[in-house]
């Protein structure tokens, strides 16, 4: 009597292991608090800003506002080099939930045209036209033109 009972009390009930889900993700906010001082992508000097060379970060400044690391919804305009050619890269965050946790599928490399009516049209659709980060859409169109020149 004795050893069966501890057998069925320690045996995993499979009821009870398929109940059991994922924790959800951690808020966006407590991310922030936790990565802001210590992270592999801050870079700091004297008589400056705390910058950041975060893939999503449109600024390149260390603040909770252009973090591609901890709000849900990054954006960036970069240039890429690929052998002699220069290609300018809209990066966003992946819409699927389930890349959120893989970090190498996570961001999203769109090619953006480099004829500057073209290419704004192309920023400005991303950002206003699908309401993402519309805050976010003059700080893009100018670094687009900067960009560009560069």
């Amino acid at each position: 009597f004795g050893s069966s009972r501890c057998q069925t009390l320690t045996r995993p009930c499979p009821l009870i292991l398929r109940s059991v889900s994922m924790p959800a993700a951690a808020a966006a906010d407590l991310i922030w608090e936790c990565v802001k001082g210590n992270n592999s992508f801050i870079r700091k000097s004297l008589n400056m800003p705390v910058m950041s060379a975060e893939p999503g970060n449109l600024c390149g400044l260390s603040s909770k506002k252009f973090s591609g690391l901890t709000g849900g919804k990054a954006f960036d305009l970069s240039v890429k080099k690929t052998g002699s050619k220069e290609t300018i890269v809209l990066t966003t965050r992946n819409k699927k939930t389930s890349r959120a946790q893989k970090p190498g599928a996570m961001l999203v490399e769109t090619g953006i045209k480099k004829n500057a009516k073209k290419g704004l049209a192309q920023v400005e659709k991303a950002t206003g036209g699908a309401f993402y980060r519309r805050d976010l859409q003059e700080l893009a169109a100018k670094k687009y033109a900067k960009v560009k020149t560069s």
